[in-house]
């Protein structure tokens, strides 16, 4: 009997921690959805980000009050994560400003591959053993680009192109950080919190000195702006949390692949753009490849941050 209600334990445990990665990889990628209807509506970029990250960590401080977390931060760990909150505010603006050039679900496809480029980093400079499967996950990727930007027998815009690449490299030094930068050590929820917070005043001070910030205006951009920050940044980075401490890292990073499917998905049904025969093969290729890199990844045992 004992035997039986622990099976059950972990079976429970294990949905709830399937069911926490895919709401945290579907949520994320609803970033299109809230991002291109402000853009629609006439607000500008700047506006949109900096609002999202104001409200994002209005609401994440205020959950961690209700757990009443402690919020003391050594000053030596606070500007490691004033180095990583510059990068995940790059990654937060290059990828909205990206939609401006190539379709929503192509952009944030190209962004998911920067497990691939973390593998690389963590093999390279952290010395971590290299891998067959790296390789050709590497591989894979290079093909899944090159199907996503050939469309109707035209390439996409090289700007929008070399755009979501290099926030792949930002995004993809981000997560090194988290990892190796001595932080690892925080709570998730705090830490989260504070990247929120320093990217939203680093973005505060570009927008006082551009003289940028759009009132919000409309009902409807209010509702878009707080789903923007409820949805794809405060309940994807929780769910995200519980599913690595229910099904762990792999599992959770797996499930990841969600995130893409979800933001072409959104593209196509929503935006209505387009979805052909190589958008398919694109598509397919990069997510074997993170399929690929996670799973090489479980072998080196590398932690995960809890920032999705």
């Amino acid at each position: 009997m004992p035997r039986i209600f622990e099976r059950y334990l972990f079976l429970m445990k294990r949905t709830k921690g399937i069911l926490f990665a895919l709401i945290s990889a579907g949520t994320f990628g609803l970033i299109p959805l809230f991002s291109i209807s402000l853009i629609q509506s006439g607000m500008g970029l700047s506006s949109i980000i900096f609002y999202r990250f104001l409200f994002s960590t209005i609401m994440m401080g205020g959950a961690c009050l209700l757990q009443k977390k402690r919020f003391r931060i050594e000053f030596k760990v606070l500007q490691k994560v004033l180095y990583v909150s510059i990068l995940y505010a790059i990654t937060a603006l290059g990828l909205i400003f990206s939609y401006l050039y190539i379709p929503s679900g192509v952009a944030t496809t190209i962004h998911f591959l920067y497990p691939v480029l973390v593998t690389f980093i963590m093999t390279v400079f952290y010395k971590e053993k290299k891998s067959v499967a790296l390789f050709l996950a590497a591989a894979f990727s290079l093909a899944g680009v090159g199907f996503l930007t050939w469309s109707g027998g035209a390439t996409l815009n090289p700007i929008g192109v070399l755009l979501i690449l290099s926030i792949v490299v930002t995004y993809a030094v981000y997560i090194v950080g988290i990892n190796k930068w001595s932080m690892d050590h925080m709570d998730s929820h705090v830490l989260t919190f504070y990247i929120l917070l320093c990217a939203t005043l680093l973005l505060g001070i570009y927008i006082v000195s551009t003289s940028e910030l759009a009132p919000i205006g409309a009902l409807s951009n209010w509702i878009n702006l707080l789903l923007l920050a409820f949805l794809p940044t405060v309940i994807s980075n929780l769910t995200l949390i519980l599913a690595i401490k229910n099904v762990g890292s792999t599992v959770t990073s797996i499930l990841g692949s969600v995130e893409p499917l979800v933001a072409v998905l959104v593209g196509v049904l929503w935006f209505k753009e387009d979805f052909g025969f190589y958008s398919v093969i694109g598509l397919t290729l990069v997510t074997t490849s993170v399929v690929l890199v996670v799973l090489t990844g479980k072998r080196a045992k590398q932690k995960d941050p809890a920032i999705g």
